[in-house]
């Protein structure tokens, strides 16, 4: 957006807020800030709103701009050639793996969570008969 089409636009929120406060409070403020409705600067103010309504119309109807390209300099590329998706909490599921070699780990943790668990009942048994 231009910056002629920036400053149109501020001045058309500028009259729509004025217009919101004419018709919710009956206050005209460019009139209180510029010496009346009358006066020849609040006048002026109401023109360039108005030619701003104007600039603005050209907004409305435009296409909207799309960014095709990304300029990424090269600090940014070499940064992200070495991402690291690692986590401070250990390793990570791969996700490009086969079912079957998920199958495969489930049957691995299940069959170390079964050791385990043998294991501690066979503690806890010891530590029973030396009672």
């Amino acid at each position: 957006m231009r910056t002629i089409q920036r400053i149109a636009l501020a001045l058309v929120i500028i009259g729509a807020i004025n217009w919101g406060l004419i018709a919710l409070f009956q206050f005209d403020l460019v009139a209180t800030l510029f010496g009346g409705q009358g006066a020849l600067l609040s006048r002026a103010v109401y023109g360039l709103v108005g030619l701003s309504g104007i600039v603005s119309l050209g907004l409305l109807f435009s296409p909207m701009e799309e960014v095709d390209e990304v300029v990424v300099d090269r600090t940014d590329r070499a940064r992200m050639n070495k991402l690291n998706f690692d986590t401070e909490f250990g390793e990570e599921t791969d996700f490009v793996k086969r079912p079957t070699e998920f199958k495969k780990l489930d049957e691995h943790r299940i069959q170390k969570a079964q050791k385990n668990n043998n294991n501690n009942n066979n503690n806890n048994n010891n530590n029973y008969r030396k009672k």
